[in-house]
């Protein structure tokens, strides 16, 4: 990490007074020596899952950048390593995570490379609509921003676990969330079609219907957590607000929508909203801040552990995701 970054990097965490604890830097000194240490991030070529890639790789880990488009993949992974990346190293793992078949795929592919997994961070996800039913009868953004990110991590749990038994390990799954999340309240998720919960294309609408996707990736982990704390396995789940932060994924929600949202995405987002690397903060404070601030699936922003919509803390709503989730799952057969 250079000095500018490490100056930046201070000044946005001194003034919004971040992360509870105001001396938690995320510098050369506070953030811990991931050399050796294998990370996954599914998406990465841009946005906030490109910073969390720099930062980590230049802090010694090896990173996959788990994508669908291997050019542009390869392109960012030069572009990464052109700006330095130290000990780390930055490969690609193919995944299209608008197919479940692919997320279980490129499970087999990293259980060949890999023999440990200390960090995976569910980073990738769609937002603009119209929305569409897949063919196995799914909305087309709640297969790739929850359904097909539950396949990845189930797949994954046995190295994850295999990791976390392991002295000194600190194994934690990490879903980028959205403060979008609170824009809904649903009744129930106990049914199939409760996933494919759609309201509407305009721009209020895709907003909900991607804060509905975000809120069962929070409920989903949540009863995930609460498993990992009854059966004593040490993996810590946390969901991640990044911020307000003008993504490419950002702009498409708003650029979408004629006139006003266009108007969004051009002229208000470029002066109003964070950086790549500001949006990254609270993902590396959710990758190594103290464990104990952690509980249950807690929910991070950029001020810290907060609490999150009480939808997304509803006990029988979490159950009924991750019901809901592995019943469609295993229809699947994956």
């Amino acid at each position: 990490m250079t000095i500018s970054e490490n100056r930046r990097i201070r000044f946005v965490l001194r003034t919004k007074q971040s992360y509870e604890t105001k001396s938690y830097k995320t510098t050369n000194k506070d953030l811990p020596d991931y050399h050796g240490k294998v990370v996954l991030l599914t998406g990465g070529n841009s946005g906030i899952g490109y910073a969390t890639i720099q930062i980590l790789a230049r802090h010694g880990a090896k990173v996959y950048m788990a994508t669908r488009n291997e050019s542009r993949a390869n392109e960012a992974i030069q572009k990464i390593k052109s700006e330095g990346i130290g000990a780390g190293s930055v490969e690609w793992l193919q995944l299209d995570l608008s197919d479940p078949r692919s997320a279980a795929r490129a499970v087999q592919t990293f259980l060949v490379k890999e023999q440990r997994l200390d960090l995976l961070i569910n980073n990738a996800a769609v937002g603009a609509g119209p929305f569409k039913l897949t063919s196995d009868g799914l909305l087309d953004i709640m297969v790739t921003n929850h359904i097909s990110h539950v396949i990845l991590t189930n797949g994954l749990l046995p190295l994850l676990k295999q990791t976390a038994a392991e002295p000194r390990s600190d194994v934690r799954i990490i879903a980028l969330s959205s403060a979008a999340h609170s824009f809904v309240d649903p009744n129930s998720f106990a049914t199939r079609e409760s996933l494919n919960k759609d309201y509407g294309n305009s721009l209020k609408g895709a907003l909900n219907t991607y804060g509905y996707s975000k809120l069962a990736c929070m409920l989903y982990f949540k009863a995930l957590q609460k498993r990992f704390d009854a059966d004593g396995t040490r993996i810590t789940c946390v969901s991640v607000h990044p911020g307000a932060i003008r993504t490419p994924g950002g702009e498409s929600v708003f650029a979408g929508t004629p006139v006003v949202g266009m108007l969004f995405a051009k002229v208000i987002m470029p002066v109003m909203f964070g950086s790549w690397k500001d949006g990254a903060l609270p993902v590396l404070y959710a990758a190594a801040g103290p464990r104990e601030k952690f509980k249950d699936a807690a929910y991070v922003t950029p001020k810290g552990v907060e609490a999150p919509s009480k939808a997304a803390v509803n006990a029988r709503l979490s159950e009924e995701v991750y019901e809901t989730t592995e019943r469609v799952v295993k229809e699947l057969n994956l």
